[in-house]
């Protein structure tokens, strides 16, 4: 088979039986990274340990340069929030010195896993994209990104000199009962950079919790175009657009 763009942007973002078993291999990648993510605090970091490391950032670093030229506009690819995500993950994996340092920016690849569209296109066929299930998953991901990025960020910076932490579930602990502003005062984090994070981690923490809530409580939608204004999402038994006001007839299985 010819590789070139056309084929390159089929199997990336294709829905085809060979895109999708392609994308399969892909996700199939990801989550062996983030097993290994997972598994390498208790890995002896030698010189076996660095082999895989690299060998990771140069297969993603193909990966990489392959997504930018399928995608097609190398502008609109790099804005994209997925795109940097893999960038931090890339710059945990090519700096083995600061490894112990950078290593929580690999849960970003999680991120950047259940974010995007082949993720959903293997899983389940793509039914369940752009639906409310997509959504509450995304949600909780987000947040359990959040907390672990967070709590591994604690514990690199703060493990070696703050007596209170001494191991990553004190550092989990803390990000929890910081995120969730139940402040029980026995682990804190001193001087600027300490409260500094502490602020951003009662921030971003609350905001990722209300936005889960918010998914998880309010009426799920369905996915269908208004003929006149192009609106996507409208309520499973709507029969009149909320933008426009034009008639619409949504399909139901019972139809």
């Amino acid at each position: 088979m010819k590789i070139d763009h056309a084929t390159l942007k089929e199997l990336y973002h294709g829905e085809s039986e060979t895109a999708v078993r392609f994308q399969s291999w892909l996700l199939a990648f990801d989550v062996l990274f983030l097993i290994f993510f997972m598994v390498s605090p208790f890995i002896e970091r030698g010189a076996r340990f660095l082999a895989i490391d690299l060998v990771i950032a140069a297969l993603l670093a193909l990966d990489l340069a392959v997504r930018a030229w399928a995608y097609g506009n190398f502008g609109r690819w790099i804005a994209r929030p997925i795109v940097w995500a893999d960038f931090a993950v890339l710059l945990s994996l090519v700096v083995p010195v600061y490894a112990a340092n950078l290593g929580f920016l690999r849960i970003l690849r999680a991120y950047s896993l259940i974010n995007g569209k082949a993720f959903w296109r293997v899983i389940g066929g793509g039914r369940w994209a752009d639906t409310h299930l997509a959504e509450t998953v995304k949600a909780v991901a987000n947040l359990a990104v959040f907390v672990f990025m967070m709590s591994a960020l604690v514990h690199a910076s703060f493990a070696a000199r703050d007596p209170t932490i001494n191991s990553f579930m004190e550092s989990l602990y803390f990000t929890v009962t910081t995120l969730t502003t139940t402040g029980y005062g026995d682990i804190v984090l001193h001087g600027f950079w300490g409260r500094a994070l502490s602020i951003i981690i009662m921030i971003g923490g609350v905001s990722l919790f209300f936005r889960l809530v918010q998914v998880t409580m309010r009426t799920g939608k369905v996915r269908h175009e208004c003929s006149s204004c192009g609106l996507m999402r409208h309520e499973p038994d709507a029969v009149h657009c909320k933008a426009c006001g034009e008639r619409i007839r949504i399909a139901h299985e019972n139809d």
